[in-house]
């Protein structure tokens, strides 16, 4: 890649990496699990399709990293970094995998759903580990009862992280038309 393509990716990336904050902070809805369903994980879709599985894991981790820290989740943001990277990086790694049978806006659509239900499926795994992880640590170590304990109180996140991912994929279905009417992410998406 010339350089004046990596740069502009690497600005796209940075945008994107912001986007994802804000999107993240900007609308929150909170959960009675101390959580809270945003329309971050539509950007971090986004980022992993427009940018590929490496650049736009990057994007996606870091932006949303700092939307928990901004947020005051500090206690999350590693595991958010990991959590989306992996959402993007998937994803994005999935819809590339299916760009060759992609021909028509409706096949565009199914390969958005089907790499977005898988990555979005890693958002919710992850989650509920990591809450898991933390609530057994808080509660004395990694016992076996304290770890059974934190499966069973971290499984109540479970169905709003679902809501947020396909509200994620909802949201990646209706920017990507937009998106794909600049030229360069054109280029990346459909190259």
């Amino acid at each position: 890649m010339e350089t004046s393509k990596t740069t502009k990716k690497l600005i796209i990336a940075a945008l994107m990496a912001a986007f994802t904050c804000i999107a993240t902070m900007i609308i929150k809805l909170p959960t009675p699990t101390f959580g809270y369903i945003h329309l971050g994980d539509g950007l971090v879709l986004l980022c992993g399709v427009v940018l590929g599985p490496v650049a736009g894991a990057l994007s996606a981790g870091i932006g949303s990293m700092f939307a928990d820290i901004f947020s005051g989740y500090i206690s999350w943001a590693p595991a958010t970094f990991l959590i989306k990277a992996l959402t993007a990086g998937i994803g994005g790694l999935l819809f590339r995998l299916l760009k060759t049978k992609i021909k028509s806006t409706y096949a565009r659509s199914a390969g958005i759903i089907i790499s977005g239900l898988i990555g979005e499926a890693i958002m919710v795994v992850g989650y509920f580990l990591y809450e898991a992880g933390l609530a057994a640590f808080a509660s004395g170590g990694f016992t076996k009862a304290a770890l059974l304990a934190g499966a069973a109180s971290s499984a109540a996140g479970i169905p709003f992280n679902i809501v947020q991912g396909v509200v994620g994929i909802v949201i990646c279905l209706v920017l990507l038309p937009v998106l794909l009417k600049i030229s360069d992410i054109r280029e990346w998406i459909l190259e």
